[in-house]
């Protein structure tokens, strides 16, 4: 079933009919048009919502509980979702929007083509329809004219007083109406039949080929509506399958989530290491009185666990303070000043012969114990190099991640030493590639930073043993024979202190920590603690020795490092403590002061 046959005399509206086919086409490009924006938008909004909640900082800084890692593992596999959505978008873009309004303007195009050539074909039937219907009239007339002769000859003919000039002119006016009759017909009967030819050819040649052509542009128009409602549905199929792998992501992720795990976890994060307290002695205040013989009342000898107590502390007040971990511990007693490090035999730093080690060993001996340019000393680390100031699993842990660091440093300095002696040798057997003695700088250096990393993994291995028991027991702590041990008062650790390498002949003041950290005060302290001691606000160094003999000063020795809690208010005193607790005035002149950086007036005075 054609339009040409079936639809010959229908031009008008094969017309309106397909461009209304032509405007449906571009009102299904503009709806592809508004669902790109819609996926554009929503795979925006997916990315800036992964983004919001995507952890600000690094990873090592993240908890590592299940929930969490479950948790940005489901925000990654949303990231990825949404990259997804923008294929789609740019795909429906590309293959469905564009190619639609392409296709539109070749339709237009065609249709126009197509629709001149009909208005061309009708015009031209016109044409021979008005010729044909003119010539038509012409004979008409003729005919007419021929009749009125003919009327007008016979009347004369007929008349007796008509002259014979009359009758002859009007014989002779018939013959010429009658020729041209004649000719008018034939005329008419040539534009007749050349008319109902063109007509014929019009209707059944001209027509059809042209409606045909827009019966075929239509259904090509339809054929492409459908191949781009097949391409719209599969663009989003096409990227089902990793879809699905974001949500099967999503799905393993939340079977990921171990609540046992973060359990263990929490603990392994928050466990001290303490041991929990033991049983209180009976504290016996009526020993002073008098008893008889038949008194059933307790006593305790002597000798046996009886501990004296200060009568300003109530015995509830000691037990809160033992029992609850947030309260504030008892003040250790003053103690003698520390003596002078002794170094241990197997603490010596080797000794080696050649000269480029023994001067990367002098090094070692001038440099300070800390080495910033080590990574495993970052930015944010705790201020006690040897981490004392914290619980002893947590220390445990911080000084075991740092030998890893270390070791890892070490390595790398090893393989770099390999192949700069690799590349020695071949320099010595092929002289013209290099000079050999150009890479003794670089190896010297590389193990000066071998002995330096040695040495700190030898240090930090040290107080790993400490924690883990292997020098001292956890009931009876000491000082131990191979590190100098430096705890600020109240911030005992009983797990060991901070720690300066002995061997080390240039001797630096010991880091302080933080006054924040030294010193914390909480919800608990009003209530368990009254007697608060001053916070250190920096560390000074005896230039001279002080006898101390007043009453309020405090006994000092040369190259002694103190604690400074109180600033000099002008008149020439400065308020010092000493690593063992005794606290009492100092002259300013005889100390080289180092106020802490957050601290208010950190100025040094000599």
């Amino acid at each position: 079933m054609t339009w040409g046959t079936e639809l010959w005399d229908q031009f008008e509206n094969l017309d309106k009919h397909t461009q209304w086919g032509i405007d449906f086409l571009e009102r299904y490009a503009k709806f592809v048009k508004e669902r790109v924006e819609i996926e554009q938008t929503y795979a925006k909004q997916l990315r800036n919502l992964v983004k919001k909640y995507c952890p600000k900082r690094s990873k090592d800084d993240e908890p590592r509980f299940t929930s969490c890692l479950s948790f940005y593992s489901i925000l990654n596999e949303l990231n990825d979702y949404a990259g997804q959505r923008e294929v789609v978008a740019e795909e429906m873009g590309h293959k469905v929007y564009g190619e639609l309004m392409r296709y539109s303007q070749d339709l237009k195009s065609e249709r126009k083509h197509h629709l001149q050539e009909g208005r061309k074909a009708q015009q031209y039937l016109d044409q021979c329809w008005k010729q044909m219907d003119n010539s038509k009239k012409k004979f008409e007339r003729e005919c007419k004219e021929a009749e009125k002769s003919q009327i007008s000859y016979d009347r004369l003919d007929n008349d007796i007083n008509a002259t014979k000039s009359e009758v002859e002119k009007a014989k002779s006016q018939l013959y010429l109406r009658t020729h041209s009759a004649d000719e008018s017909k034939n005329e008419y009967a040539a534009q007749l039949q050349n008319f109902n030819g063109e007509q014929w050819k019009h209707f059944n040649v001209a027509i059809p080929q042209i409606f045909k052509n827009l019966q075929d542009m239509d259904e090509r128009r339809t054929v492409k509506l459908g191949e781009t409602y097949r391409s719209f549905a599969e663009v989003e199929r096409r990227v089902l399958p990793i879809i699905s792998k974001c949500l099967e992501g999503m799905v393993t992720a939340a079977k990921a989530v171990d609540e046992r795990k973060d359990s263990a976890i929490v603990v392994e994060s928050f466990k001290s290491g303490f041991e929990p307290p033991g049983d209180f002695p009976f504290e016996d205040y009526s020993q002073n009185l008098s008893r008889t013989g038949s008194d059933n009342t307790i006593s305790t000898p002597k000798n046996e666990g009886v501990v004296k107590q200060d009568p300003k502390h109530s015995i509830s007040k000691a037990a809160k303070n033992k029992l609850w971990l947030f309260g504030k511990k008892p003040k250790s007693p003053p103690s003698s000043p520390p003596s002078k490090p002794h170094l241990p035999d197997h603490a010596q730093t080797p000794k080696f012969s050649s000269d480029p080690i023994a001067f990367c060993l002098s090094e070692m001996r001038t440099a300070k114990p800390r080495m910033a340019s080590f990574r495993g000393l970052k930015r944010g680390a705790p201020s006690l190099e040897d981490f004392s100031h914290l619980p002893p699993e947590q220390r445990r842990k911080r000084l075991q991640a740092r030998i890893d660091e270390l070791s890892k440093e070490l390595q790398k300095e090893v393989d770099q030493r390999d192949a700069l002696n690799k590349m020695k040798d071949v320099y010595e057997k092929n002289p013209q590639m290099g000079d050999p003695q150009s890479l003794q700088p670089k190896i010297s250096e590389t193990m000066c930073n071998m002995e330096k990393l040695r040495s700190e993994i030898h240090k930090n291995e040290s107080w790993l043993s400490e924690v883990e028991g292997k020098v001292s027991s956890r009931g009876d702590r000491r000082p131990s024979a191979d590190v100098n041990h430096h705890a600020p008062h109240g911030r005992e650790s009983p797990e060991g202190s901070y720690t300066d390498a002995p061997s080390q002949e240039h001797r630096s003041p010991p880091h302080q920590p933080d006054p924040r950290q030294v010193h914390q005060p909480d919800e608990f302290d009003d209530e368990f603690d009254d007697d608060d001691p001053l916070p250190v606000i920096g560390h000074c160094k005896a230039l001279y020795s002080f006898d101390g003999q007043n009453e309020g000063t405090l006994l000092m020795k040369e190259d002694e490092v103190l604690y400074v809690i109180e600033e000099d208010k002008g008149d020439g005193w400065t308020r010092a403590r000493k690593q063992g607790g005794e606290e009492g005035y100092v002259p300013t002149s005889y100390l080289d002061i180092t106020m802490e950086k957050n601290s208010k007036g950190a100025v040094t005075y000599i």
